[in-house]
């Protein structure tokens, strides 16, 4: 891959914008499936159609506190350059481009792409420490780092 400027403010606040964004979209679908649960009838199946939509909504509420949590763990990504891997790095290797933030997987950027990847992941944890020109390999796949800002 040829050297490549992105900018990193750029790509941190995109991804706080997606997350917040899921959160929005969650935040409604739950406040629908509420007000769908409160308009059902009497009917034969009413409480097991109440039970069904009360697990919908506990599944839903769920997923809203695990992107809270990623929204919070973004204020912790650091967003000064840096020579070596670390949390907040733009990592651009031979074969992919990694964010190290929160876990979101997969984003495209102004056409590139890209994956959010927490710190923690086995990913993150092979590159961490790791310069431009290191290589390593990971599930028998072998990458250079050509660049981290």
């Amino acid at each position: 891959m040829e050297k490549t400027v992105f900018e990193k403010n750029a790509i941190r606040n995109f991804v706080k914008t997606i997350i917040a964004e899921k959160i929005e979209k969650l935040k409604n679908f739950i406040e629908f499936t509420l007000d769908a649960t409160r308009d059902i009838k009497k009917t034969p199946k009413y409480d097991s159609m109440r039970e069904e939509m009360q697990e919908e909504i506990y599944q839903m509420q769920r997923q809203l506190a695990a992107l809270n949590d990623l929204q919070r763990n973004m204020s912790k990504v650091l967003n000064n350059a840096t020579e070596r891997v670390q949390l907040g790095s733009i990592v651009i290797t031979n074969k992919a481009r990694f964010y190290i933030s929160v876990s979101l997987g997969e984003f495209f950027f102004e056409g590139d792409r890209f994956y959010a990847i927490s710190s923690e992941s086995p990913m993150a944890k092979k590159m961490m420490g790791m310069k431009p020109g290191d290589d390593f390999t990971l599930n028998k796949i072998h990458q250079e780092i050509v660049e981290v800002l």
